[in-house]
Parts: C-alpha cells; sequence; structure tokens
C-alpha cells in the first residue's frame, strides 16, 4: 500500500473524510489518496463546479458555498474528518472582501460545522506563503509571519481561526503549510514550461532565488498522514518536496525535459516590477486580470526554501517524487493534453 502501513489507532475503512475543494487541483488529488486509503469520501463541491475530475469516482456529493453556513453544516453531518482545502486562490480581478467571506468566514464556518457535528479531525490547508519572503533559508514552522498579499493575508487569519477553535472548543485540528503543488492536472506552471520550450523565458534578477515545489501526490500524503497522527493535534506542518532548487536551474531542468537549451537571458528585475505596479493600478479598479502583477514577479526576487525537518520525524512524511521525475510527470500531461508541442527527436 503506498504510504506504508496504516496506523492501526485510525480504521480508516470505517471512516467517513470530507472534502473541500475536491472539484480543483488538489482536492481531487486528496480524494483519490483516501479512497485508496480505505475511506468513505464525501465532496463538498459548488453547484456551478466543473467536477469532471471526480467523475466515477464513488464519492458522495455534497453541494454548497462555503459562505453559507446551513450548505455547510449539511456538509459536515455523519463525517469523522474534515479536510479543509477549497480556498479563494490569487486573482488580481477580485476585490479583497471576497478572499475574507471564502478563505476566513468560509473557514469559520467550516469550523463551527465541524464542532457541532463532533468531528475527529479536522486537516486545514494554509499555505507557506505566510511566511513571505525567507531571510534564513530553509524556513520551518518557526519561521516569521509576514504576509504579502491579501490571499496569503486571508489564509493566515484561517490558520488563526483554525487554533482557536482547538484552543477554546476542543476541535482537534491540525494545519499544513504547503509549498507550491505542482504535477499532472496543474495549469499554473503551464507558462513557464511553454515559455521555456519556445525558448522565450527570461530571467530577471541573477536567476539564483530560491524555489520549492512539491509533486501533488507527496503532498496529499503528507496532508493524509497528518490527520492521522494524533500527536499532530494543534500542531503545524510545513508539507514540501525533499530538495529546492535555485529558479536558474529548475528553469533549466525544464528545458532538458523538453529537449531545449536552457535559457541563458538575463534582465534586470526593476522595470518588471515597475511594469507590474502599473498594470495592477490601472486594471484591478477595472476588474481586468492583469498580464502581470507585484506577486507574480515575486518569483524572481523572493526566496522559497522550507525545512520539512518536522513533518518527516513526527508524521512519517517521506516525498517520494523527486524534482526531475515531478517535472517529466508534469510535462507528458501537458503534451498529451496538446498544451505543448510534442519533443523534436535528438
Amino acid at each position: 500500500m503506498r504510504g506504508g502501513t496504516k496506523i492501526n489507532y485510525w480504521n480508516s475503512d470505517s471512516m467517513k473524510a470530507l472534502v473541500t475543494g475536491a472539484s480543483g487541483f488538489t482536492g481531487s488529488y486528496m480524494v483519490k489518496n483516501l479512497l485508496e486509503h480505505g475511506y468513505n469520501v464525501r465532496v463538498f463541491v459548488r453547484p456551478d463546479s466543473n467536477i469532471s475530475v471526480l467523475k466515477d469516482l464513488p464519492v458522495e456529493y455534497s453541494f454548497g458555498d462555503l459562505r453559507h453556513k446551513n450548505q455547510v453544516h449539511e456538509a459536515v453531518q455523519g463525517v469523522d474528518v474534515v479536510f479543509h482545502i477549497a480556498a479563494l486562490y490569487r486573482s488580481a480581478n477580485v476585490p479583497d472582501n471576497v478572499y475574507w467571506d471564502i478563505n476566513v468566514k468560509g473557514t469559520e464556518h467550516m469550523l463551527q460545522a465541524a464542532v457541532d457535528a463532533g468531528v475527529k479531525r479536522f486537516l486545514h490547508c494554509s499555505t507557506c506563503g505566510v511566511h513571505g519572503h525567507i531571510k534564513s533559508p530553509p524556513a520551518n514552522e518557526d519561521a516569521p509571519i509576514q504576509p504579502e498579499d491579501v490571499y496569503q493575508q486571508s489564509k493566515y487569519e484561517g490558520e488563526k481561526l483554525t487554533l482557536r477553535f482547538y484552543q477554546e472548543k476542543g476541535l482537534p485540528v491540525t494545519i499544513v503549510r504547503p509549498v507550491g503543488i505542482y504535477g499532472p492536472g496543474d495549469t499554473r506552471m503551464l507558462k513557464l514550461y511553454s515559455s521555456v520550450q519556445k525558448q522565450r523565458f527570461l530571467l530577471f534578477g541573477s536567476g539564483e532565488v530560491l524555489y520549492h515545489l512539491t509533486f501533488v501526490t507527496d503532498t496529499v500524503e503528507g496532508f493524509r498522514l497528518a490527520a492521522e497522527n494524533p500527536a499532530a493535534i494543534g500542531q503545524t506542518f510545513i508539507i514540501a518536496g525533499e530538495h529546492y532548487t535555485t529558479l536558474k536551474d529548475f528553469a533549466a531542468l525544464v528545458a532538458k525535459e523538453l529537449g531545449v537549451p536552457a535559457p541563458r537571458w538575463k534582465l534586470p528585475v526593476w522595470p518588471l516590477e515597475i511594469a507590474a505596479y502599473v498594470c495592477e493600478k490601472i486594471c484591478v479598479p477595472l476588474r481586468v486580470e492583469p498580464p502581470i502583477f507585484p506577486r507574480r514577479v515575486h518569483i524572481f526576487t523572493h526566496d522559497r526554501a522550507f525545512d520539512i525537518s518536522k513533518a518527516k520525524a513526527e508524521l512519517g512524511y517521506t516525498p517520494r517524487v523527486n524534482m526531475q521525475d515531478g517535472i517529466h510527470h508534469t510535462a507528458e500531461w501537458y503534451i498529451e493534453k496538446g498544451f505543448l508541442d510534442k519533443r523534436t527527436p535528438s
């Protein structure tokens, strides 16, 4: 069985899990992981969600919106463990208050419903982004919290709520902070892959900024281990890949996988920062997604490197997909779906 032997204190064959955000990239992999480990799974998805990724999976559906208390409470009834993955991700054409409504108030609704339903475990998915720029990499769970945008701020508020429900209401919670998640099914990295393949990828700055990712199957395995371990209650864990690299070297690995030369052009980062600032100021009030905005520039300026010692020691978490294999599997999916050109035979 993938992930090792089942833990004897937690009989997943008799457990019902609720997965929020189950129609999304990470959520759908979470559902598959739980099914593989014997859980009965209920998914909480919006009525207008594309649920094609859940097609043919033996799951129970609960349709609703995190902002509606009654729908949330209905979804949690009869559930043993909640995997709360749903969130509003970064989108520049969404008002700030919507992040609060979904990522904070929606999380509070889910936490209260879990208390009312007597849920045995509650796993809250946050983000390593709450640490902001890492000044002394690699960062562990005790590194300074310094969110830099409304998304990260809302995720940290969700963390604080989760711990409050543990401390004040006795809800057995665990918080996980994943780094960037990638793999087949995700298109957020497609632009990078495509620009590398077309030899248009530009490195702004030195390219030596640190870059850390987690392959999606490792991510959800870490989540499950955190939810099953009684020693994890009330704690926070960083979930990340075994190794990090520089952005320059990551782009070179992608280039090698796609059979093209490694990117070599480097430009100063400050013109990009100015352009991003101007684009955001013009586009956001018009509710138009800007072509580039400041937080996207952080990939060239902010170190992202994390220490997973705590998860390895206390959860038995062991990432199984190395970066090179993860890049390969992701590229294969992009090519299969027609997002990338087929490799040119050497």
